[in-house]
């Protein structure tokens, strides 16, 4: 694992790992520069999917899907530890069913309710035999500490906007040369992960509260319905 998952990898380590119930923990770089909320939903479901790939014996990996809701308690900052746990509802060659939640200090963070991610070879993606390493590794000694140093802010291009009501922008999707997480997700096929891209939207969203709210700094509560729909490649621009 010293070479590999280092730069979007957000489990430390598994400390229970039990047919269809998994536990564990990540612990944020005091020198992170940026780690938004969503990536404490992509922590939880980062732990799930190592259940499930256990589950189908690194056969099949979860890859995108879909979140009924996703509730923020509150934001973790670099230097806390959030507590994971998943549990794996449904688990077959078709598809993963799941929820989650993390906290810190005893007290929530983040719920993940009603989950499916579709499975997908895992040839397709990566090395069977180096992920089964990797979990291994994560369920003894754990991973090396302070491998994320933080998530760059989205390079997003307003497009229009009518204030405090709607915005629309364009999100430039880095190189795969010039983002390091490429090469976490995934090795054999780089796919810009869909909890940046809710990052991005939000950002926007976010702004569109703050112009709306007559004082404050909002921050968001719930996400619902997430649904990716396909992958998007290294240097995609989105609107």
């Amino acid at each position: 694992m010293s070479e590999r998952f280092r730069a979007f990898s957000f489990v430390d380590r598994i400390t229970r790992s039990a047919p269809m119930h998994i536990e564990g923990e990540y612990t944020v770089p005091t020198h992170a520069t940026r780690f938004p909320a969503s990536l404490m939903a992509e922590a939880v479901g980062q732990l799930a999917a190592w259940c499930a790939m256990a589950e189908l014996d690194f056969a099949w990996r979860p890859v995108a899907g879909l979140a009924g809701a996703t509730r923020y308690h509150q934001i973790v900052v670099p230097g806390q530890t959030l507590r994971l746990e998943a549990n794996i509802v449904r688990c077959d060659s078709e598809a993963v069913a799941y929820g989650g939640r993390a906290s810190i200090d005893g007290r929530p963070a983040i719920e993940l309710v009603d989950c499916v991610g579709p499975m997908l070879p895992m040839t397709d993606f990566d090395d069977p035999a180096a992920v089964r390493s990797d979990f291994e590794t994560l369920c003894a000694q754990g991973a090396a500490p302070n491998r994320f140093s933080g998530a760059p802010a989205p390079r997003l291009e307003t497009t229009g906007h009518a204030r405090g009501k709607r915005m629309t922008a364009t999100l430039q999707v880095p190189g795969v040369d010039e983002a390091p997480y490429f090469a976490d997700h995934f090795p054999r096929r780089p796919v810009f992960p869909g909890t940046l891209l809710i990052d991005a939207l939000a950002g926007l969203a976010m702004q569109l509260a703050s112009e709306a709210l007559p004082a404050g700094a909002p921050m968001p509560a719930s996400i619902s319905n997430v649904k990716i729909r396909a992958f998007t490649t290294p240097g995609t621009t989105l609107e």
